[in-house]
């Protein structure tokens, strides 16, 4: 596709303690898979990192672009949505959430396309009123969905048929083969969103936003698999068509 043509995506980045050279300062970065799967999809990927936030300047960037997706990363802060720490939860990233929160708030007043990815998924269910399970294996009863550190899970996800995921999909939406690293989950499912996969043991894997025309939340992490771009595909499809929509004739 001729770069002329390619869709801008904004890509959130961590901001974290991080060490290069001689130097060990905090940096924003992200893991180049992110970066792949959406130039592999056919769109440009521009880095979106943590920052003073405000819905001003969440308007003026996501004003300039055709497409977010928010990447995953450390626990959202559980005083977001109204509760205290479990043990196992890792320190709040609170700059990180809030400028996800911001961007998300502009994405969906804009009607930006929008693919939320594990952690991703989780905030836009937070941002919207919604709840987490804080440690995952208290519920299910196993690890298997962050089975070590560093190391991937793999399970299937049934998903629904009719909705915006098994679209993107298409005819093999379901069972779905997946990798998975989280330890939290979505609880409380927040108004306006569906959920539209889970896992054998009810595990909610994936939800999207009614109000929009593509607003995807996704528990697992389709990054992780170069040999299917489906769902970066479908958020470049959706940020051609949001920009053809929004520019003159």
């Amino acid at each position: 596709m001729p770069a002329a043509s390619a869709p801008l995506i904004g890509v959130t980045t961590y901001l974290e303690q991080a060490q290069t050279g001689v130097w060990d300062v905090r940096a924003a970065f992200l893991p180049k898979v992110y970066l792949d799967a959406v130039t592999d999809a056919g769109g440009i990927a521009v880095l979106l990192p943590p920052q003073p936030a405000s819905p001003e300047v969440a308007r003026r960037v996501l004003g300039a672009l055709d497409g977010l997706v928010v990447s995953g990363g450390a626990d959202v802060d559980p005083a977001r949505y109204g509760q205290e720490p479990h043990e196992r939860t890792g320190a709040p990233r609170t700059d990180r959430d809030e400028w996800e929160d911001a961007l998300f708030a502009a994405a969906i007043e804009l009607e930006l396309p929008f693919l939320g990815i594990c952690r991703g998924a989780q905030l836009l269910n937070v941002a919207l009123g919604g709840t987490l399970v804080q440690h995952l294996p208290d519920v299910v009863g196993t690890e298997a969905y962050q089975p070590a550190p560093a190391v991937f899970g793999q399970t299937r996800v049934a998903v629904d048929a009719g909705s915006r995921l098994a679209d993107v999909l298409g005819p093999e939406a379901t069972p779905h083969a997946v990798h998975v690293y989280h330890h939290q989950a979505i609880d409380e499912v927040a108004p306006g969103l569906t959920v539209t996969a889970r896992t054998d043991d009810g595990v909610i894997e994936a939800v999207e936003l009614d109000s929009v025309p593509f607003g995807i939340g996704v528990q697992w992490h389709p990054e992780q698999n170069d040999a299917d771009r489906r769902l970066f595909a479908g958020l470049v499809e959706a940020a051609r068509t949001h920009r053809t929509r929004r520019t003159p004739a």
